[in-house]
């Protein structure tokens, strides 16, 4: 923008990049004055099967913000839920707070809850602690578990999975490599945030406070917060 001509001190468009700003009140670009940085915000939103989660699609299928409720600010998708995954999508305003959850580093922990159709050990299950490599790919630590409330000899059966990395499609690759049919997937949790208590479609906006614990890397897990009047 520099190079273009497009930015300005007290009417002075800059040449070089290399200049010292002390303040940004007298920084325009294309003649206006910079916006005042907005507040880091943080919503949970329950996102249902059937929507991509993209500002669009070129296909013509529905995505998140054609259901998003009105009056939300600009808001960025904190990693993605495929086009039949559902539950917990967190959403911000922040690219810094986006890229810090998504970052595999941090280890940021999300759960799932998987129904699949097929057979498998628990033992096969334990294997995935061990870290799984499909089709060139690596795949980090995964912890999993059969739901312990389902019958072990019917064709579906219910699993909790949690990991740290959320590469591209990872659950279902992970349940395929196994030889396991995904027929229903749902994001539990996502750090701290849990999926609990919130209905399909709705969002909720994290509070200040936690936020700044998020950030701070203070947050504990806990449920999801209620509403703000």
């Amino acid at each position: 923008m520099i190079s273009e001509g497009r930015v300005a001190i007290r009417g002075m468009v800059l040449s070089t990049p290399a200049t010292l700003v002390t303040s940004l009140e007298e920084v325009t670009v294309d003649g206006r004055r910079l916006e005042t940085a907005q507040p880091t915000r943080l919503f949970l939103f329950h996102k249902p099967a059937g929507f991509l989660t993209a500002a669009r699609d070129p296909a013509g299928r529905p995505t998140i913000y054609d259901i998003l409720p009105a009056g939300l600010p600009r808001l960025m998708p904190v990693g993605r839920l495929d086009l039949m995954t559902e539950g917990l999508l967190l959403l911000t305003n922040d690219g810094a707070l986006k890229r810090s959850l998504e970052l595999p580093a941090n280890a940021v922990e999300r759960v799932y809850r998987v129904r699949a159709q097929g057979s498998v050990s628990q033992a096969a299950l334990e294997g995935l602690a061990l870290g799984t490599e499909i089709n060139g790919i690596r795949y980090g630590p995964v912890d999993a578990e059969i739901d312990r409330r389902a019958s072990q000899g019917a064709a579906n059966l219910w699993m909790t999975m949690r990991l740290a990395e959320g590469k591209n499609r990872e659950v279902r690759r992970l349940c395929e490599a196994l030889g396991l049919r995904v027929s229903r997937l749902i994001r539990t949790a996502f750090g701290p945030f849990h999926l609990e208590g919130l209905a399909p479609r709705a969002v909720v906006e994290v509070p200040v406070a936690e936020v700044a614990r998020l950030m701070a890397g203070q947050a504990r897990p806990g449920r999801t917060p209620r509403p703000r009047p």
